[in-house]
């Protein structure tokens, strides 16, 4: 560990130079990129820094017990001895975290996903519902919520609802949704009493920024086309629903919830950005994949990840094969549980793996 942090310790020196830089300062992207830099390497020195005084201190101690002849001298040795020993084994620990590999996305905004999969109507009507999951959940930690895209059906459910959630860490806690999600329930329609079984995808995308991946406007097939209502009536008249294709990929997105199309353009463009960088991040990943060997899922769409089990109370995880009880307090956001086991699980997996 102290290897890590005296190359860390130069880093931040390296940087401290670049920062001061007429060059850096005169390109603003480059200056983000490496304040960030610093201000994460930065946290972790300084947390070295007090692990290698306490080091220092308890040397200071045990040196101090063994040298000493008056007995309250060695009480007090060794009382501090105890303390410090406590003390470097909580930073040791805080330490191995912050040394972990670090996820770059981790810090950023997110783009979610959530189309209705297996099971008509009721997969719609509970995509809806683990919509309001999310944003019950972004609500609880203060994090912002903005649709960019939807598709309504009449009876209150999504085929597709995209949107973006703004807030510190947003995907270090939600990267772990991506996957399909189970739903066993009676529907409301379902006049037998029968049990359905229905599936909804979820993705969970880091939010592309300019810095992250820039795309050349000669490669984008703008179309512009009035927007349309349920059923298809049309609910303006001005051209301001946006379909925008990347020729070289052919992923298309389409926009048209904002009445303004240069709105829609800027959502559409968010979309794009983040979808192009996660087909970059999956193609590296596909190309190590060794390196994902015992990772919790965090990505695969066509993974079963989890069941809702609204007859039995249960929610079951099916990575960490553990069950959650109170279903309806988790259909209202409170999903801490979930992702606090899956972050532990994550965590103890890349720690094996060092091992």
């Amino acid at each position: 560990m102290l290897t890590q942090i005296k190359k860390l310790t130069s880093r931040l020196k390296e940087l401290e130079k670049e920062l001061q830089s007429p060059e850096v300062a005169s390109d603003p992207k480059k200056l983000q990129a490496l304040s960030q830099e610093y201000s994460d390497i930065k946290d972790k020195v300084e947390l070295g820094a007090k692990y290698e005084k306490t080091c220092t201190a308890l040397e200071g101690a045990e040196q101090t017990k063994k040298e000493s002849k008056d007995a309250e001298m060695i009480a007090l040795a060794e009382e501090e001895i105890s303390d410090l020993n406590q003390k470097k084994k909580t930073l040791e620990q805080e330490l191995t975290m912050a040394l972990l590999p670090q996820d770059k996305n981790d810090k950023k905004n997110i783009i979610m996903e959530i189309r209705a999969a297996a099971g008509g109507d009721e997969s719609a009507l509970f995509s809806a519902e683990l919509y309001r999951l999310y944003s019950h959940y972004a609500e609880h930690q203060r994090w912002k919520v903005n649709v960019l895209s939807s598709n309504r059906i009449g009876i209150g459910g999504f085929k597709e609802i995209i949107f973006e959630i703004e807030g510190k860490g947003a995907y270090s806690r939600l990267k772990y949704e991506s996957g399909v999600h189970r739903v066993q329930r009676v529907p409301e329609t379902e006049k037998s009493g029968r049990v359905h079984t229905s599936t909804v995808t979820v993705a969970v995308l880091p939010e592309a920024e300019e810095i992250d991946l820039n795309i050349d406007p000669k490669d984008l097939k703008i179309e512009t086309s009035t927007a349309q209502g349920h059923g298809g009536q049309s609910v303006n008249t001005t051209y301001s629903a946006i379909r925008m294709t990347h020729l070289p990929t052919g992923l298309v997105v389409s926009c048209q919830d904002e009445r303004s199309q240069q709105q829609n353009r800027e959502k559409a463009m968010t979309i794009m950005r983040s979808r192009l960088l996660q087909m970059e991040q999956e193609k590296a990943a596909k190309e190590r994949a060794d390196a994902r060997l015992g990772q919790v899922g965090t990505g695969d769409r066509s993974e079963k990840i989890r069941t809702y089990n609204f007859p039995q109370d249960r929610v079951t995880d099916h990575r960490i094969k553990q069950n959650f009880g109170m279903i309806d307090r988790i259909m209202y956001g409170e999903i801490d549980e979930i992702i606090n086991a899956l972050q532990e699980e994550d965590i103890k997996k890349k720690l094996e793996k060092q091992a």
